[in-house]
């Protein structure tokens, strides 16, 4: 489907069911266990819609609705709550959610209420033409990146490597993966081709290239992208 969805969900039986039943009908889900996290992520991440339980550690959902909305990201919102009191929903409808599920629910309204919200819209984890972490901004669409402000140069390959990373942020990439996503099965790199190249995007990107925040080496396996 290229529908890329948040999950804000501290319960963990329920996140786990909630995230197993999406991704079954075809999601990209990406969890959240409370709201400073979940606000984090809907606010510097693409996701085509994001699912907020109400009551989380650190921010409510009402909070993070709030604070999506402020910066003016029009991502369609889903609440989930154990409270049924119509002041609620009616609370979080005027933050500017856009529906709302109370707790205990059946997994198909669930999947249905998901479906209505998407209907008919193109991904936007796909359009989206500029990406930020940390103190870098991504421009996809000119082909650019900033750092603080300032133009960091890097070459076309070391680009479309820092691309392929962010399109499959949170997942393990081996070496092998990144040879043939960013250099194609017809290229005849090494994999010490690719270390260099990460070694490269850490130098100009990471605060500290010796302690990577963004780009992490998992020995054995390969690398991950968590910006």
């Amino acid at each position: 489907m290229g529908f890329r969805i948040l999950l804000c969900e501290d319960e963990p039986g329920l996140r786990l069911a909630v995230s197993d039943r999406l991704r079954a009908e075809g999601y990209a889900v990406e969890t959240a266990t409370d709201g400073n996290e979940g606000l984090q992520r809907a606010t510097r991440e693409s996701f085509d819609l994001l699912v907020l339980d109400v009551m989380m550690p650190g921010r409510s959902g009402f909070d993070v609705v709030r604070e999506v909305r402020q910066q003016g990201l029009q991502v369609p919102i889903l609440m989930l709550t154990a409270r049924g009191e119509v002041v609620d929903r009616v609370v979080g409808l005027k933050l500017g959610a856009d529906d709302y599920l109370t707790k205990p629910f059946a997994m198909a309204e669930l999947v249905a209420r998901v479906e209505a919200r998407l209907r008919g819209a193109p991904p936007r984890s796909v359009a989206r033409e500029a990406y930020r972490f940390g103190d870098v901004v991504v421009d996809f669409g000119s082909a650019q990146v900033t750092r603080e402000g300032r133009a960091v140069e890097l070459s076309a390959r070391e680009f479309h490597l820092l691309r392929h990373f962010i399109e499959h942020r949170g997942q393990i990439r081996s070496r092998d993966d990144l040879l043939n996503g960013v250099w194609g099965v017809d290229a005849m790199p090494t994999p010490r081709t690719v270390d260099v190249h990460v070694a490269g995007l850490r130098r100009k990107l990471e605060p500290n290239p010796h302690v990577p925040r963004y780009l992490l080496t998992l020995h054995g396996l390969g690398y991950k992208f968590v910006g």
